[in-house]
């Protein structure tokens, strides 16, 4: 089920299946208000860095197959999201298109660019010093984002530049995350009703 108001940049959207009932609602020019109930803490801790840096009111709530692990919820909840987006942007005209932050926490540093290209792709390069925190495999992030860019039709290059704390490294990754999300759904002033590409068509 898809819902939208495009000229609100607004998207609510609806996945079930078997292993995971998922739905995602979110206003790309909200004030960074966010309601989540997924089961996975830890993952909601990462959520509400989105939130609240993008700049985008996200409300999230997840029912899956927690008894056999978070695999199947947090992938879902990535391609949720990333339906959400995709049909929140509409057809991308007059955005600035691409965004990209560095993020500090301490001893951790992180790089995010994005570009709303149309064409699925991501790189993650980042060295967890722990298998876990919080109780959360960090081996799922990848996965997250993976289905995130997959339905949200973007290019996505994730670096964690250093870090010894496994929770410092994977929030400065979602902060920065968050930070150039914003950045590349900004209204460009120079391009308005103008798609950001060459090709005409993104």
């Amino acid at each position: 089920m898809l819902e939208s108001t495009m000229a609100e940049r607004k998207a609510s959207v609806t996945r079930d299946t078997l292993e995971t009932q998922i739905t995602v609602s979110i206003n790309l020019d909200g004030t960074g208000q966010a309601k989540f109930d997924t089961g996975v803490p830890f993952l909601e801790h990462m959520l509400d860095q989105i939130a609240r840096h993008g700049m985008v009111d996200l409300d999230i709530l997840a029912r899956g197959d927690l008894h056999i692990d978070d695999h199947h919820t947090v992938e879902d909840i990535g391609i949720t999201l990333g339906q959400a987006v995709a049909q929140a942007v509409g057809d991308k005209k007059g955005i600035y298109r691409y965004g990209h932050a560095y993020v500090p926490l301490d001893e951790a540093l992180s790089r995010v660019v994005i570009d709303f290209s149309g064409r699925p792709g991501v790189v993650f390069d980042v060295p967890f010093t722990r298998g876990s925190v919080g109780g959360f495999d960090v081996d799922l992030f990848m996965e997250f984002f993976q289905g995130f860019v997959n339905h949200a039709q973007v290019t996505l290059h994730i670096d964690n530049l250093r870090g010894d704390n496994t929770h410092h490294q994977a929030e400065t990754v979602f902060k920065a995350f968050g930070r150039a999300l914003r950045m590349a759904l900004t209204a460009d002033p120079a391009m308005a009703g103008i798609t950001p590409s060459t090709k005409g068509v993104l």
